[in-house]
């Protein structure tokens, strides 16, 4: 249950969030002009140009359908457990998403196909980390669950039925820091082009380390 997540939870899923918002706004703002951190619009792409015929547009986007589904597989088999278990693996996921990123920039800047692949494991990975930790209750990477639940938290209120108020801001966290994240690539990468992606790169990998961390110096909690 979400009202029973430590702290941590709360504070890391609000700063993969951020970083998730970076990216989305650096695929929407590059080359391809193509979310990254998740799959809806991408699988609609897809059929779109199956029906046309567009051969390269199919390979494309089916090899980044698949690395999103590859770093998803990987997350899976670097944590393992599907229940909440603090232990250095969810800090292991971090870093892997971290190195990703970095090996994606030089790629991006040359218009290597690659990069977008790389960018899109990274976010496949992160979204399984974050689903397997909470129940599939928490997404980092994408905003359109969270609405929903917060539209059905909303009609339980009006109805007079018990309310979670924890989800709720656990909730808003995510929506402000997924759209804190999205305004600071939009400014970064006006600036910094794809070199924008190296602050989600640097956070993604502090925030493993900091876990690594943090499991060190409290091996007892849960």
């Amino acid at each position: 249950m979400i009202s029973k997540l430590p702290k941590w939870v709360l504070i890391g899923s609000g700063v993969l969030a951020f970083i998730a918002g970076i990216i989305n706004a650096v695929g929407f703002l590059g080359y391809h002009r193509q979310g990254i951190t998740h799959l809806t619009g991408t699988t609609t792409l897809l059929g779109i140009a199956v029906a046309s015929q567009n051969f390269p547009g199919i390979f494309h986007l089916v090899a980044f359908i698949g690395s999103f589904l590859a770093g998803a597989v990987l997350s899976g088999f670097i944590v393992q457990d599907s229940t909440l278990n603090l232990n250095r693996r969810y800090g292991v996921a971090l870093v892997v998403e971290s190195l990703l990123l970095f090996a994606a920039i030089p790629l991006l800047h040359r218009d290597n196909f690659s990069g977008d692949c790389l960018a899109s494991a990274a976010c496949g990975l992160q979204n399984a980390m974050a689903s397997t930790f909470s129940g599939a209750v928490i997404r980092t990477t994408h905003v359109s669950g969270i609405f929903t639940d917060l539209g059905i938290f909303i009609g339980h209120w009006m109805r007079g039925l018990p309310v979670d108020f924890r989800r709720l801001r656990l909730w808003f966290v995510l929506i402000a820091t997924f759209g804190a994240g999205g305004t600071v690539g939009a400014l970064l990468f006006a600036r910094l082009n794809y070199n924008t992606l190296y602050l989600p790169a640097v956070l993604t990998g502090l925030t493993g380390l900091s876990y690594g961390v943090y499991r060190k110096y409290h091996p007892s909690l849960p």
